[in-house]
Parts: structure tokens; sequence; C-alpha cells
């Protein structure tokens, strides 16, 4: 560096860069330090480990400040305007969703997510995985364990990938007992970030794409995507598979399965073979600012915290409105009301095309239905059920990601109008339809108000399913506990 020692500017500049390269000195000494703080973290490790380990208590005494923090998922005091970490039940919120669900599980019971440490109580919980008695019993492949727990992963090792998903759930209630944790997202030796479940691997490999390659901040999203994104079981041996081979677009990933000849389950009302949307929370993400910009989801739902000179990821993953002075205001300069603001003014956007689509979607299941009754043929019906699986899949792709109208607003208020558009028009043609059948009149519709009789009105015996549920959480699942405790699988 040359100055003009002459002029005050001169003195100013040089002033200036050795501020910078002081500044910069600290930060490599800084980095120095923390470098050589996780090292000794590392060489003086209480309890080295390597594999799978998935009891999380294990990880206590090396990394208490990230044990602590995880344990905090299980705090359900948060709520926002829309979802937070309390459990709520959404048919009650929403019945037409029962509709939607006719003929298929989540029309028993669907209620918004807790934090990671229920993960295990809550699928054990839910009616959609009903009573098993027995190991070969019960509605759901053991496929449905697959992001509930690091035993998971544990269990694939041992008996294999294939021989893990062809099963049933109720195979591996004694195997399957800690909930998402350290191994997960983290290799036990190296704590580096790691993938852990093979469907994000073969879906990278499908496309061309090298998952090793990923840098750290991309796995700081990867880990994530091992389980928030749209999956489908493929085949009799219930493999799970991302549908990524076109693209993650709901038009590419559509296409896949249409090519496919696949559907989930046949609507019970329309007979429409529909798609249920999963989680699409990592495509979606892809596709708004935030993610084009290369923020992680680590940076949003694990933003860091300094406790004692040390800084470390925040493990309560949980919604960024939970703590925003330590996630958008990191980039973002304006007040949390203003932010805050901000959020739900998007969400409350996406939300009104929501609401109409699924009051339309409802009202035209049901209208099929009577088309049906009344004598429609296949022939007939056939462009409206092609209508149906496209308005439907348009608006569970959009309502089934956690944060999508904030991680992508544009794209989730696109895909979502695209759906009522779909849904309106298979109205219309059953107007024809009917029209032709002699039916001039407006379809009856039931009283759906509420979500019993939405239930009611599909055929459901809820307190049956209620009963049934009851009994196996006060005399299988304990039994499941004891042989986990004996196998030393819990501590």
């Amino acid at each position: 560096m040359i100055h003009n020692f002459k002029s005050w500017q001169g003195w100013l500049l040089f002033g200036a860069s050795m501020a910078v390269v002081f500044c910069l000195g600290l930060a490599v000494s800084a980095l120095s330090e923390r470098r050589a703080e996780v090292a000794s973290i590392f060489n003086n490790r209480k309890n080295p480990m390597k594999g799978i380990v998935a009891q999380n208590e294990k990880f206590q005494g090396d990394f208490p400040r990230e044990y602590q923090t995880w344990t905090e998922t299980a705090r359900t005091d948060f709520e926002s305007e829309f979802n937070g970490n309390v459990q709520v039940d959404v048919l009650a919120q929403r019945p037409e969703m029962v509709i939607l669900w006719a003929g298929y599980a989540f029309s028993k019971d669907y209620a918004t997510p807790r934090g990671h440490m229920h993960a295990i109580e809550d699928i054990r919980a839910t009616l959609r995985t009903g009573a098993p008695q027995g190991e070969k019993d019960g509605p759901q492949p053991s496929t449905c364990w697959t992001c509930k727990s690091p035993d998971v992963p544990r269990m694939m090792q041992e008996i294999g990938v294939d021989s893990f998903y062809n099963n049933k759930w109720a195979a591996f209630g004694n195997e399957i007992v800690n909930p998402i944790g350290c191994s997960d997202c983290h290799d036990s030796e190296t704590m580096d970030l790691h993938i852990s479940r093979p469907a994000l691997i073969e879906a990278f490999a499908r496309q061309g794409k090298d998952i090793t390659k990923a840098t750290p901040q991309e796995m700081r999203s990867l880990v994530c995507a091992q389980c928030h994104v749209e999956y489908y079981f493929k085949g009799d041996g219930k493999y799970l598979t991302f549908p990524w081979d076109k693209g993650m677009t709901v038009e590419a990933i559509e296409q896949y399965y249409d090519e496919a000849g696949f559907s989930d389950y046949t609507h019970a009302l329309s007979r429409t073979p529909i798609l249920k949307a999963q989680h699409p929370d990592y495509e979606i993400s892809q596709m708004g600012i935030h993610g084009q910009r290369g923020v992680s989801c680590a940076d949003c739902h694990m933003p860091y915290k300094s406790e004692g000179g040390m800084k470390f990821s925040d493990h309560h993953i949980q919604s960024p409105l939970a703590m925003i002075d330590r996630t958008c205001q990191v980039c973002h300069r304006e007040s949390e009301e203003t932010l805050r603001n901000n959020v739900y003014e998007r969400q409350r956007k996406a939300n009104e095309i929501r609401t109409r689509l699924e009051k339309e979607l409802a009202s035209a299941h049901i209208e099929a239905k009577f088309a049906w009754d009344k004598g429609a043929t296949e022939n007939e019906m056939q462009p409206v059920l092609k209508l149906l699986r496209e308005a439907q899949w348009r608006w569970d792709f959009g309502v089934a990601s956690h944060g999508a109208a904030f991680h992508a607003p544009q794209e989730i208020q696109r895909i979502l109008s695209h759906g009522l558009d779909r849904a309106l028009q298979a109205r219309l043609s059953l107007v024809r339809i009917l029209a032709k059948h002699g039916c001039t009149e407006s379809v009856p519709m039931p009283d759906i108000s509420t979500k019993e009789k939405a239930q009611e009105f599909i055929g459901l015996d809820i307190p049956a399913e209620k009963a049934a549920k009851e009994r196996f959480l006060n005399e299988t699942v304990p039994n499941w506990l004891k042989e986990a405790k004996l196998k030393e699988r819990i501590i």
C-alpha cells in the first residue's frame, strides 16, 4: 500500500487500511481460536463414537449446548397467526379437508406438527397408523417410520434398505424408539453433516448429481431435505422415492407420476385417482428468493447462539418468527413488527386462495359422486377426473408444505390459483354431464360444517377408531418400549 502522507486524505486512508488489517487479524485469530476450541472438544471427547448412534442422550456430555437446545423442541408454547409448534386439529378448523381426503387415512386425523422430540409419540398416536396388534398387522408400511428417528438408518444398515421398507409399520415398533436427533444429520465420529437416508442420495444420482460434492452451506439444507420433501412409496416393496427425475416443480412432479401411472388412493366419492402431496418444503424453498440467494434452512430455523464465549447452532428447530432478532434481523433492519407483518401478509393472501379452492374442490367431489349415481359414464367422467386430480394435487402441494406461503409466495399463489381454475372447470363440466342425465337443479349438498359431520358423511366410524387406538397405546406400545429397553435401544 502506498499513501501520500502529505495530505489528510492520505493519513485517513492509511488509518482505514490499518483498521481493516487489524480487523482481519482479529477475525483470523478468532477463527484460529474457534478451530482450536473445536479440535480440543474432539480430542477430549468423553464419549467418542462411530456409526449411527440412535440414543441422542449419548451426545449430551460432549455437546451440552446443542443437546440442551435440541431438548427444547419438546416445547409447544409458540403459535403464530399460521401455525407454530402447538398441535392444532386442522380437520376441525377446515372440515372440507375431510371430503378432499375421503378414502385416505388423512381424513381420520390431521394435526399441525410439533417439534422433533415428539416425532415418535405423535406417529404412534395418530389415527392414520391404525391400531396394529401384531407385527404383520395394520394399515401402514414400515416406510412410514423413515423420517422419525435415527433408529431408521441404524436398522437400514443392520437389515438392508429394501428389507426395512418391505415390512409393516408395526414390525419395528420395538426398534424405532428414539426421536429425530443427532445421527440423523451428523456423523457421530466427526460431527460433520451427513446424509443418513438413501432416498435423497438416490434422487440426486438419478439426476446425474453427486451429493458428496455439496458445499457445507448446501448441506445445511440437504440434511433437512432428507425428510422435508415430496416423496412416494414405490412398488409393492414400498420403496421410499423422491419424484424429482423431471424436476422439482409441481408440474414436473405431476408429469413423473402421470407417466408412472401412480396415485396414492382413489377418492371414495368422485373415484378420482388422487396424488397426496407430503411436505415439499425443500422444493418450494428453492423457488423463493431466500433459496435462490443461497440462504439455507439452518440459517433461519437454527440460528447461531453465543453462550460463555461459545458460538453454536441453536438446535431448537422452530419457526423463525419465534426468534426474529436472531433470524430475520440478521439481514433485515426493519422492526420485528414490520417483519412479522410482512410474513403474515404473504400468508394471508395465499390463504384466501387456499380457502376458496378447498370449498370448490369439496363441492366438486360431492357433485362427481352425484353424477356417478345418476348414471354418468366412464367416458363422460374421465375429463372431470383429470381436472380433479390436477386441482387437488396443486392444492395439496401448496398446503402440505410448511411455510410455503413465505418461502415462495409468488409460486404458491400461482400453484393454488391454477388449482382453483381446474376445480371450477371440473364443476362446469359436471353441470353439463348432469344436464345430459336429466339433472338441471343444483346438487344437494350435505352438512359438512364440522369435522364430525364430514367424517360421518364419508362413512368413517371415528369413535371405533379412537377406541382401537386407545387400546393400542395402552397395551401394544408399552410392550414395544419394554422390548426396546431389554435390547438397550433406549436409555
